[in-house]
């Protein structure tokens, strides 16, 4: 069984569009067979991941040839794309990246060039044992890691998401994530080329661009679903739709509502890791059940662990542990790291996620978040920081919210909120829901910050435990992010006092 099934005679209709250049299958596997011969060989090879048909050829022809393809994000610096590809051992880039002093050979990718032999090499690397991928993915100290992920595990996830989806060759897959993650690439673009789905790649995730493509399934991440509910009028041409999908980051319960309002259709949320792949997500024929990712896909296996006794917990859908998988989805290691590698899993197998979840009796997983970031420790209690930030952004003035522990000599950590409300203290506008937002004379002012705070504070510990209630807010123009969404926690800090 080959990762991907090469065109079977020829194929007459469209496969694949990224922008304006679309190609057949059959067009597809040519040019990338043309790619394949040029690697054949080389221990790993790095692509410039933008967003073009060059990026896909540029993979499948790796793919064919049996080489480990090396995606290297475009708006990479230089230290971040030096250290892959010296840490990958690529012999080469494909694309045509304006990068200067690189110090292996760059190959521009020619979508012209043609070859007869589309399955030469397939025997070799797309169905077999060997590295497919390797995905670079930071943590919270040093260098990126490389994730190194075989066909086999890719195959397994693909074909578990067309299960749970019912994704079948009549779909039309759009979207316009980035090429150089799991989200995009894995998913967005093998996921389509193995189900046999037509893809359409926006190459910018935009509402307009999405609106005008008229297909049956869409992937997003929640910016891009906040950025559809914004503009009704292009979301409104998304009710031909079967399915919605977010990733990536957890989708707020005000653009669920928002977006399943105007679509008709109430979006899927899934979860997952580049080390894992997807492991966990709600299904096209089961319930979707809002703050809650699903259950886990077939061929998959998830437990909850205390992190201070390491003892199962029950799925009572109350207990905060680490979520630990395990199945044919996970990577092969992380490359060159060994020692890394094995202090990722337990002794008895599993993979420890790092991240904090719930599970309740019927199966449905509800992420807290990182362990390290957002389950919080205060005053002897556990608190899931998701729980808070679903509480604000319940909150007619609040558009987003990021929730941390910071150290606390009383506490141990005390809860901090950090919120994006331009309606509140210190910005234009009114202030709905009650909260003062400015001075008498109409200027921001010190009071009307702690005004507006304090009543947020009350907002959330009138809807939870009294102990869940932040003990400060920080009103911010906008939450740190990076690429595909997700906030970056890491650089939240309050401002300092003068």
């Amino acid at each position: 069984m080959t990762l991907l099934p090469l065109p079977a005679g020829e194929h007459d209709g469209p496969a694949v569009r990224v922008g304006e250049v679309e190609f057949t299958r059959a067009e597809l596997f040519a040019a990338a067979s043309v790619v394949a011969g040029r690697v054949a060989g080389a221990p790993a090879v790095a692509v410039h991941a933008e967003a073009t048909m060059a990026t896909v050829v540029s993979v499948v022809g790796c793919l064919l040839a049996g080489v480990p393809a090396v995606p290297v994000p475009p708006d990479s610096g230089p230290r971040e794309r030096g250290h892959i590809l010296r840490d990958s051992g690529a012999a080469l880039l494909l694309g045509r990246p304006a990068w200067d002093n690189l110090a292996i050979p760059t190959v521009p990718v020619d979508l012209t060039a043609r070859s007869g032999s589309a399955g030469s090499g397939s025997g070799s690397g797309s169905g077999e044992t060997g590295p497919a991928l390797i995905l670079y993915t930071s943590g919270t100290t040093g260098a990126p890691k490389g994730v190194v992920l075989s066909a086999p595990a890719i195959a397994a996830d693909l074909d578990a998401l067309a299960d749970a989806w019912a994704w079948t060759p009549e779909d039309t897959l759009v979207h316009g994530l980035p090429l150089f993650h799991v989200h995009g690439l894995v998913l967005g673009v093998l996921g389509a080329l193995r189900v046999g789905s037509r893809l359409i790649h926006t190459v910018r995730p935009t509402p307009t661009a999405y609106a005008a493509a008229g297909g049956t399934l869409y992937f997003g991440v929640p910016t891009v679903w906040s950025r559809v509910c914004d503009d009704p009028t292009t979301a409104r041409a998304l009710v031909s739709a079967r399915l919605l999908v977010s990733g990536s980051a957890p989708l707020p319960r005000p653009v669920i509502d928002r977006l399943t309002g105007l679509t008709g259709l109430a979006p899927i949320e899934r979860y997952g890791m580049t080390e894992t792949l997807i492991t966990i997500s709600a299904r096209a024929d089961g319930e979707r059940r809002a703050g809650w990712v699903g259950t886990t896909l077939p061929g998959v296996r998830a437990r909850l662990v205390d992190d201070e006794t390491g003892t199962e917990l029950p799925a009572d859908g109350e207990s905060i542990g680490e979520l630990q998988v395990r199945g044919a989805t996970l990577f092969d290691g992380y490359l060159g790291r060994p020692e890394v590698t094995a202090a990722s899993f337990t002794a008895d197998g599993w993979f420890r996620t790092g991240d904090a979840a719930v599970v309740a009796p019927d199966g449905h997983h509800r992420i807290v978040g990182r362990r390290s970031t957002d389950l919080i420790k205060s005053g002897g209690y556990r608190v899931g920081a998701g729980e808070v930030e679903a509480v604000l952004l319940a909150h007619p003035a609040v558009r987003e919210a990021a929730v941390v522990g910071l150290p606390d000599d009383d506490l141990g950590q005390r809860i901090a909120a950090f919120v994006v409300a331009p309606d509140l203290a210190g910005a234009a506008g009114g202030a709905p829901g009650g909260i003062p937002g400015r001075a008498s004379d109409g200027t921001p002012s010190e009071t009307a910050n702690e005004t507006a705070s304090e009543a947020l504070i009350d907002f959330v510990a009138r809807e939870l435990s009294i102990h869940k209630r932040p003990r400060e807010i920080h009103l911010v123009a906008e939450l740190p992010r990076n690429s595909m969404g997700k906030i970056r926690k890491s650089a939240l800090a309050p401002p300092e006092t003068p």
